[in-house]
This record gives structure tokens, sequence and C-alpha cells, in this order.
């Protein structure tokens, strides 16, 4: 084998390679602007996330579709992502680790009107992109509390990220951020319902040994009266004797 014959080779399989990592998802449509990946896949009826996404993109859209989750690890190939849009779907959840491998590079990240009530604190790790979650019917309680603290969320649509339902139904309704600003603590009233629990627990549990303990007591005076009377029951040992004595004189 000549030089030339490996150098061909070698640009074959490096052909081979570079098109196995710009293979674009059948249903999408992939396009390159200066040199960056971008993958269209919005309104293409998508039930989940296409698994066979080009490792080089820098922008992904795919919104208008009918995803409902995002498993862990879903973008973890994706080394250069940039852009992420996964509004108007379904989404129920979020996984922990869903945006392993993208914390980095991600810049942009959609999840607006979906079906979002919570996510784990695990959810979004270290992610450093401009967030929008409004448009989604979410429970404010205190993980939620703790995972919006951690994010950056987007400024133009940050008021609209609102209570559906709440720990306390007085905060439906309102925005997120504004309850929050205003001194509410919602793991504070988590801790307070999982004190009354506690305390529930408690008076059960103490209770129940209550009415053993009497009930004991109780067992062991009934124990006792019937030995009582058991002994009553029983022949006067010194009486027969003395009868016995009596007797044997007056025979004598």
């Amino acid at each position: 084998m000549d030089v030339f014959d490996m150098l061909l080779r070698g640009a074959m399989i490096l052909a081979l390679l570079t098109a196995m990592v710009r293979t674009c998802p059948k249903p999408c449509h992939c396009s390159e602007r200066g040199g960056l990946t971008i993958v269209q896949c919005s309104s293409r009826d998508l039930h989940a996330i296409p698994d066979d996404l080009p490792e080089d993109t820098v922008t992904l859209q795919l919104s208008s579709n009918h995803i409902t989750r995002v498993p862990s690890q879903a973008f973890s190939r994706l080394w250069r992502l940039q852009e992420l849009d996964l509004s108007g779907n379904t989404i129920e959840s979020v996984e922990a680790g869903a945006f392993q491998g993208v914390t980095e590079s991600l810049r942009v990240l959609d999840l607006s009107d979906n079906r979002l009530r919570g996510v784990p604190k695990e959810a979004f790790g270290r992610l450093h992109a401009k967030i929008s979650l409004s448009g989604n019917p979410w429970h404010c309680e205190c993980v939620l509390q703790e995972v919006l603290r951690e994010l950056r969320l987007d400024e133009n649509t940050v008021n609209e990220v609102s209570c559906h339902t709440a720990v306390r139904e007085e905060f439906a309704g309102r925005p997120i951020i504004q309850v929050l600003d205003s001194g509410v603590n919602f793991c504070s009233f988590q801790r307070k319902t999982t004190d009354v629990a506690m305390f529930i627990t408690m008076f059960g549990w103490f209770t129940m040994v209550i009415a053993y303990v009497v009930y004991y007591v109780r067992q062991n005076r009934e124990d006792a009266r019937r030995h009582m009377e058991y002994l009553k029951a029983l022949p006067n040992s010194s009486h027969s004797s003395s009868k016995d004595s009596d007797t044997a004189s007056t025979m004598l």
C-alpha cells in the first residue's frame, strides 16, 4: 500500500465520520450558517426528542411538538449546543441530569408553554443559560423555590411565571418572583406542615402507649382479684389442725 492509498482511505474514513456526525433526523431540517449547524424540528409531530441529532448542533428548535418529557442526559452528546427551544410542547417532567453535558455551552433555554408543575433540584444542574419558564401550571412549594433561586430567568418573561397552585391558596395566580420578593418562604410552610404531622404521629403513639398501660393495669388487677378469691376458697389449714387435736383429746 503506497502513501497515496493510505491518504485516500484516511480521507474516506474522515468523510464517513463527518457524515455520521452531521446525520440529520429524518423529520427535521438541518442547515449551516457560518459553519454552525442549525437543526429545525419545530412542528414535526414529534413525541420524543430525537436521539440521532448532529453532534455539532449549535441551535436546536423543538417547539410546537408533542414531547412529554426531557429524559436524563438528553443532550449529553451536543457539547456545542447554545440555543434550545422546547416551548409549546406537553412536557410534564424534566428528569435529573437532563441538561448534563451542555451546562457550560447552553446560553438560551425555552421551556415556556408546557405542562410543568415542578422539577427536581438536579434537573438543571449548574446551567448558566437564560431560561424561559412562563406558561406552565407551576405548583409553588419549597423545592420549586430552591430551584428558581439557582436559575437565571429570562427578564422579559419572569413575571409570567405564575403559581397555578400553591401550598397556600392565597398565592395561586400570582407571579412566583413577586411572591418570593415579598418575603414569603414556601419552605417554612412545609416545615410547619411536617411539624404538625410529626406531632399528630407522636400523639397517636402516646395514646397507644397509655391505652396499653391502662389495659395492663386493669388486667393485673383482675388477675389479683381472682387470685385472692381463689385463696379464700381454699380450706383453712390451721382450723383443720385444731379440730383434729380436739378429736384426739376426746378419744384419750
